[in-house]
């Protein structure tokens, strides 16, 4: 066997963190790029107890194995406490986070110098797509709450998702 899976030969891995409620088309834009630059890439759906989420934990894992499932080198699994323990368990050497603006910039290079600090994880920064550069999930979650027009900013099953779980409510 030859390429990245011989013996001997150590997977790029990198991981994109975030709590993806729900996924956008900002999120899959720095995963898809990600899924370019590393064998295999492993989105982190986190948990935070303290919050409740439009989506509960298993339906975003889902949904983003379906947007993902085109690149075929991404797996997605939940993550409860430090990334760094996530990415010390999985032998992850690196972080991708996408930034969309200046302010995203200090709190995450923080983030990146604790990481660093605390396991020597690295951080990737990746300038988000001029596209995406306002866009968050909170974002159109509200949109969407308000009857807004949010379909060029998610995936299709995502709109879906959305689309069901709001006219529940």
């Amino acid at each position: 066997m030859t390429g990245p899976e011989s013996e001997g030969t150590q997977l790029r891995r990198a991981v994109c963190p975030g709590s993806f409620d729900p996924i956008t088309n900002g999120h899959l834009d720095i995963i898809a790029r990600a899924s370019k630059l590393y064998d295999v890439v492993h989105v982190a759906v986190m948990i935070n107890q303290s919050k409740k989420g439009l989506f509960g934990i298993e339906e975003r894992i889902e949904l983003i194995r379906s947007v993902t499932s085109e690149f075929g080198n991404v797996q997605v699994e939940s993550f409860h406490g430090l990334l760094v323990d996530f990415c010390k368990q999985r032998d992850i050497p690196a972080i991708v986070k996408g930034l969309r603006a200046v302010s995203d910039f200090d709190y995450e290079l923080q983030m990146a110098q604790m990481n660093n600090g605390l396991s020597g994880v690295e951080t990737l920064f990746v300038p988000t797509n001029p596209t995406y550069s306002f866009l968050s999930s909170s974002l159109v979650k509200e949109v969407a709450t308000w009857g807004g027009d949010v379909s060029h900013l998610v995936p299709p099953v995502v709109l879906e998702a959305l689309s069901r779980r709001l006219a529940k409510d």
